[in-house]
Formats: C-alpha cells, sequence, structure tokens
C-alpha cells in the first residue's frame, strides 16, 4: 500500500528528467479516469483535492474513493494533496484526513505575511510527517477560489509578476519548504492566454542556481487541448424556449461558441519544463474538465442528431432516445480523461517510474500516516 509523500517521488525528478502529474479529483469517474491511465502506464501520481472539492464531494466520499484506489493498485505509488489550502487550520484538518502532502498559498499576502504563514504550516506538517508546498509569485487567471490576475493585465506585465530567485532562496530558508509553485508565464482556468504562452525557461534556471535542490512546482499547466474546445463549442447547449436567441444561434452557425479564445500551456513548453529543469510537479486540473464535460456534450449532440434524422425521415418506428443516463455520458466522459491522462504521463516524461519510486520510497522507509494504517478499500 504505497500511499506516501511526495519525498520520494521529487528525491527521483528532480534530476531524473520527469515531474509528477498532480490531478485534483471531485468525482467518482474523475478519480477512476486518473488512476485507470496511471496503472495502465505504471505511472507515480500526486491526487489533489482542492477546497472547493471537499465542499462539493464531502471529504468522507474522496478519502473513500482515494482508500478503494490505493488498495486496488498497491504497485502505483500515491501522494494525497492539498491544493491551494489558505489557513493553518485546514492544513491541519487535511493531516488529520490522512492527506500526505499540503500547501499553503500565501502568494497573494505581502512577502513577510507569506513568509509568517508558510513557516507556520510547515511546522505543524513536519510534526506529522506530512511534507508542504507553498507558493511565490503571481499567476494570472481564475480557478475555484483560487483568483490571479487579470489574464489580459498579466500577458501585458508578466514579467513583473514572476517569481524572484533571490527571493526563493531566502523564502526556502526561512519557511523550511519542501517544493515551491513559481510563477513562470502559466495561468490558472481554461482562459489562460489570448497569444501562445511562452514559459520564462531563464526565471526557472535561475531560480535553480540560487535554490538547488528545491523541487520546482508548475501552477495553471493544463494545456487546454483545441480537441475539447472544439468538440464542446460543436455539441451546443441552447434555450429553446427562447425564440431570440434560436434566431441568433441560427443565423451564426459555425460562428456560435460557447467556449471561445480558450488557450493554454503547448505541451512541448511543459516538456521542456520537465525534461530540462527542475519542474517536479505539474498541476492538471482544467484539462480533466473539458475532457469529461466535451465527451457529455458530444453524447447529447449525437442523440441530437438521431432525433433530427428520425424527423426528417418521416418519424419512422420509435423516436431515438435520449441519453438521460448518467452512466451513458459519465462513461464517456471516464474514457475520455483515461485517454488525456494517459497523453499527459508522456508529456511528463514519468510513465514507467512507478517501481522505481517505490524503492526510493522503501529506503527512506516513509511511515503510512495513522488513518491509512488500516483503511481498507471504501472503508
Amino acid at each position: 500500500m504505497p500511499l506516501m509523500t511526495t519525498k520520494p517521488m521529487f528525491d527521483l525528478a528532480y534530476d531524473g528528467g520527469f515531474a509528477i502529474g498532480a490531478f485534483n479529483v471531485n468525482n467518482m469517474e474523475i478519480t477512476q479516469g486518473i488512476i485507470e491511465a496511471c496503472a495502465s502506464e505504471q505511472a507515480p501520481l500526486i491526487l489533489q483535492i482542492s477546497k472547493g472539492a471537499r465542499a462539493y464531494a464531502n471529504m468522507a466520499y474522496l478519502r473513500a474513493l482515494i482508500n478503494c484506489a490505493v488498495s486496488e493498485h498497491p504497485e502505483l505509488p500515491i501522494a494525497i494533496h492539498l491544493d491551494h489550502g489558505d489557513t493553518v487550520d485546514l492544513v491541519n484538518t487535511c493531516i488529520e484526513d490522512g492527506f500526505t502532502s499540503v500547501m499553503i498559498d500565501g502568494s497573494h499576502h505581502p512577502y513577510d505575511e507569506n513568509v509568517s504563514l508558510t513557516k507556520a504550516a510547515v511546522d505543524a506538517a513536519h510534526a506529522k510527517g506530512v511534507v508542504v508546498e507553498a507558493e511565490l509569485g503571481m499567476l494570472g487567471g481564475i480557478e475555484e477560489d483560487v483568483v490571479g490576475l487579470d489574464a489580459e493585465e498579466y500577458e501585458k506585465n508578466v514579467e513583473k509578476f514572476l517569481t524572484d530567485p533571490e527571493e526563493a532562496k531566502d523564502f526556502q530558508d526561512k519557511t523550511g519548504v519542501d517544493s515551491l509553485a513559481v510563477a513562470i508565464g502559466t495561468s490558472h482556468g481554461a482562459y489562460k492566454f489570448t497569444t501562445e504562452a511562452k514559459l520564462a525557461f531563464d526565471r526557472i534556471e535561475a531560480i535553480m542556481k540560487t535554490a538547488p535542490g528545491l523541487p520546482l512546482v508548475m501552477h495553471g499547466s493544463s494545456s487546454v487541448p483545441a480537441e475539447f474546445i472544439d468538440a464542446i463549442n460543436k455539441y451546443t447547449v441552447v434555450d429553446n424556449s427562447n425564440a431570440e436567441l434560436v434566431k441568433k444561434f441560427a443565423e451564426l452557425g459555425n460562428e456560435w461558441q460557447q467556449m471561445p479564445k480558450s488557450m493554454g500551456v503547448p505541451e512541448d513548453q511543459i516538456n521542456m519544463a520537465v525534461g530540462k529543469y527542475g519542474v517536479c510537479k505539474v498541476n492538471i486540473d482544467t484539462d480533466l474538465r473539458l475532457a469529461l464535460t466535451a465527451a457529455a456534450l458530444e453524447v447529447w449532440g449525437k442523440c441530437n442528431v438521431n432525433v433530427l434524422e428520425w424527423i426528417n425521415g418521416g418519424r419512422k418506428g420509435k423516436q431515438p432516445e435520449f441519453m438521460f443516463d448518467p452512466r451513458k455520458w459519465l462513461g464517456p466522459g471516464r474514457s475520455a480523461i483515461v485517454d488525456m491522462v494517459k497523453r499527459k504521463l508522456h508529456v511528463l516524461n514519468v510513465a514507467g517510474k512507478a517501481p522505481a519510486v517505490i524503492e526510493q520510497w522503501k529506503k527512506l522507509g516513509e511511515p503510512l500516516p495513522d488513518y491509512y494504517k488500516q483503511a481498507a478499500c471504501c472503508g
């Protein structure tokens, strides 16, 4: 049952030219899709749970899902991580719930306050054998409770919001943090950029020189794949009780888009940050949501096409069924997540790394968190 902190993972990733995928989970299908992909590719992974996910799904249910994953796949190294924690109280609660890694995000505070908050979280977590991620610098975009800088402002002035290499070293020394999320030109959410992103590789390199050995984390790193956006824009949802809206929709045709101007971080740049520089963890959330949503819309869109063909054919026979059974559209959504995560694992160069991480975990002799020592599947 190799549930572990991120330390064994990052020990190997830092100089190994790979990064661990950190995937946000909110429900069963997303969790299953991630686990199935990682099991197929023999990849270590981090399951992230945000404050929003805890509120939506109830931690007891999420924990049971993770227990099942850990029990069913003892060959997979898994870390459970709090994403964007904002208080030490929340950090302590998550540690009690069996998290092996926590993030305290004080990046929106003045520097000294960020240091103080992070140090308090580190002290609390390290006392229980849990590792801590913090954030320094500012990202653009919006995702759940995390509100970054205005995307347009961020793009125009990105240089002044990037993580300062000297501050990174000072921050590490003062807090004892285990990993650091850095601002290097990424942005939260699906609407990250209006033009193709260009990561600040020189800034990553500078941070590695001032703070050698400090594992770096990329937030806001979903690539917003064009095929998901195309599917979402193709299988459009429209309120057909609104005559004006239906008329305008018909006039616009292919110009109607539900998600226009959606652009993420190119996968080749993510691969370079991982393969050439010391990025050890890459957060992926938006792409999971897009995969599930695109698949569901495609199911419903094809239902509507079948009904239209039935009408145009003279309504012969039984009207085609509309897929109202959630399993009929959540199932394809889960499959889409599996395929997307598999692709990400190769972008991160982490496929096949599970056995090596388990060996490193055994060398370190990390104990399991108390909660999981006797955790059974779905218990």
